[in-house]
């Protein structure tokens, strides 16, 4: 296990946390969030800060920290930094701290920069406005080292860029180069890879690690990943609506959690994932045929028009009650593969086949016929639903829309919300009268008005915390066990993929590298791409720190417009050869469980193993 950065006989206290209590003005009257919170952290430790959705994490460390909304009300409490009481201090002073002595880290990195100023010189600003004594050109000089320090490459360079041309992984460690720029004594970290993939996650993490490593950083981690905790943290304190439930150190934690709500979020967690067992194949022939699907944006830069390779000749077959996982990083193609394939795009080449008929080139009524039984689940529940309309009224759209609602829509409704877990007296509430997991249940609901066979779920569990996500995902093996769905699952979350889905397919820069059996997959992996985003899944107990097993991939996924020659991963692959820049491989079978494209694993006949099944 990773020990402090400082001995114990030189721990010191960097931030003191005592009976902190908040409360909001509502019209109901004063809520309390936060009730009497008490928590430290030493110099170099890291403090775990986690809970469900509302048990009041952020508004803690927010409150400690002045940044309070308007509606918020400190009622008590003490929040000492080396002594300070932050609390007690007036704005002009809590401002010459913040950002000095107390760097914080936002879960999106894109809306807490300034979209119209360059990362460098954001950095740069952020510099001077503690240190009057820096010039313009020594802060720029400083931004770039601190770039580099978190590792972005060509950093002398990339600074010029403006936020919204790097990416989400990018970003954030502009946030942290920036949070770190005037050696702060404290590290403030609100779920800051939350939304990046496990590579880009993986990178993050060991940038916090060496920052700590480097300067004796003390890091207070808000977070709903029990595996981030597990890496990084020395000590965790449990919330629940609003108070310290329960604290200590991370392996006496999870090992030994006092509380029944404690022992459920890590019964929930990556540690408690299993396996699920393949699904029977049916002999009916499948539901969902893709072949060599191609779908390219034109892109205009300047006075260029490049073209994106957003999906490049992807095929699979998808049989009833069956889930296939699609992974990869954010960027490969995923979200573009599967709005192709319910027709929210419109494909350049390839054909989409469903329930037997080529439904490539339909439109108009035709179209909305077959997207009653093919349908898809978005990831952001709340911009997926109107807001003007009801929830009841949201469900019983796609009913209304083909004609199936007549006298007995309202009871249809209503039994769709008991078929996915929700009160139907909560039909006449507005999406943002719901919760996060609630809002998801809505989605899925109207997803299945109109008693489809396929449902598309793009990353449907991504933005919920653990415990709601694992009651999505037990509804949704529920409905495909009751109903017989056939599920195409993305996601970037292996573990999830891992639990829900029978058969994964792992895409990079808009083509699958590995197709195959989940079990399979996850026991021996193949394609190089496909061991490096397993290996960055967060380890699943303290215990397993420091064991070796991860591969961090180094820069960011080729650019769609202008992908690489030869195979695609060659640009960030470990074992690359001569051959690997020059010449395509192809997928190829590589035992009866699975296909690979990978010049350094060798294909078999398929005669020697029979029908696999993934590919034409």
């Amino acid at each position: 296990m990773r020990t402090t950065a400082v001995p114990e006989a030189r721990r010191r206290a960097v931030l003191e946390v005592s009976d902190l209590t908040v409360e909001f003005e509502t019209r109901a009257g004063r809520l309390r969030v936060v009730d009497g919170v008490d928590f430290e952290v030493a110099q170099g430790e890291t403090l775990g800060v986690v809970g469900q959705s509302g048990a009041g994490k952020s508004v803690t460390m927010l409150a400690a920290l002045g940044l309070l909304p308007s509606s918020a009300r400190l009622v008590r409490g003490a929040a000492r930094l080396e002594g300070v009481d932050l609390l007690q201090l007036r704005p002009k002073e809590l401002r010459n701290v913040r950002g000095k002595d107390i760097g914080m880290v936002f879960q999106d990195p894109l809306t807490s920069m300034h979209p119209s100023f360059r990362v460098g010189d954001q950095i740069a600003e952020a510099i001077r406005l503690h240190d009057a004594g820096v010039s313009r050109a020594g802060a720029r000089i400083r931004a770039i080292e601190l770039l580099e320090l978190v590792g972005v490459p060509f950093a002398a360079r990339r600074w010029r860029d403006h936020p919204h041309q790097w990416s989400g992984g990018m970003r954030q460690r502009a946030m942290i180069a920036m949070a770190i720029a005037n050696g702060p004594k404290l590290l403030v970290a609100d779920e800051s890879t939350t939304a990046l993939d496990v590579t880009v996650q993986a990178q993050v993490l060991g940038v916090l690690r060496d920052v700590q490593r480097e300067t004796g950083t003390a890091i207070v981690l808000i977070t709903h990943d029990l595996g981030v905790i597990a890496e990084m943290a020395d000590t965790v304190v449990v919330l629940h609506e609003g108070r310290a439930v329960e604290s200590g150190t991370v392996g006496h934690v999870f090992a030994s959690p006092r509380l029944p709500y404690t022992a459920g979020l890590l019964a929930r967690g990556p540690s408690r994932s299993r396996l699920r067992p393949a699904a029977p194949r049916v002999d009916s022939g499948p539901v969902l045929e893709v072949r060599d699907l191609v779908t390219h944006f034109r892109s205009r830069s300047g006075r260029h028009s490049d073209v994106v390779h957003a999906v490049d000749g992807v095929s699979f077959d998808l049989h009833p009650g069956e889930s296939l996982g699609v992974v990869g990083e954010s960027g490969c193609g995923k979200s573009t593969l599967v709005r192709t394939i319910v027709r929210l795009l419109h494909p350049t080449s390839g054909t989409i086949r469903f329930e037997g008929r080529d439904i490539t080139g339909l439109a108009g009524r035709d179209l909305r016929e077959v997207r009653a039984r093919l349908r898809i689940v978005f990831q952001d529940s709340f911009s997926a639903l109107n807001p003007r309309r009801s929830v009841g009224d949201i469900v019983a759209e796609p009913l209304r829309t083909h004609g199936r609602h007549g006298a007995g829509g309202g009871g249809r409704v209503r039994e769709l919300f008991e078929m996915v877990g929700l009160q139907p007296d909560l039909s006449g509430r507005y999406p943002h009268q719901l919760s996060g997991g609630q809002r998801q249940r809505v989605g899925i609901a109207r997803a299945l008005a109109l008693e489809p066979k396929v449902l598309v779920l793009d990353e449907p569990v991504s933005s919920l915390d653990v415990p709601i996500q694992a009651q999505i995902l037990e509804l949704l093996e529920r409905l495909q066990r009751d109903l017989g769905l056939a599920y195409v699952f993305v996601s970037h979350d292996l573990t999830v993929v891992r639990r829900i889905c029978d058969r994964v397919a792992v895409m990079y820069v808009g083509r699958f590298v590995e197709v195959g059996d989940t079990a399979t997959v996850y026991a021996d992996p193949a394609h190089p791409y496909t061991r490096a985003l397993l290996s960055a899944v967060p380890i699943t107990s303290p215990a397993e720190r420091g064991s070796g097993r991860r591969i961090v991939l180094v820069g960011d996924l080729p650019d769609p417009a202008a992908p690489p020659s030869g195979c695609r991963f060659h640009t960030r692959c470990w074992l690359a050869f001569d051959r690997c820049v020059v010449d395509e491989p192809t997928l190829q079978r590589i035992d009866a469980q699975r296909v690979c494209s990978c010049h350094l694993v060798s294909p078999i006949e398929a005669a020697s193993i029979g029908e696999s099944g993934f590919l034409p």
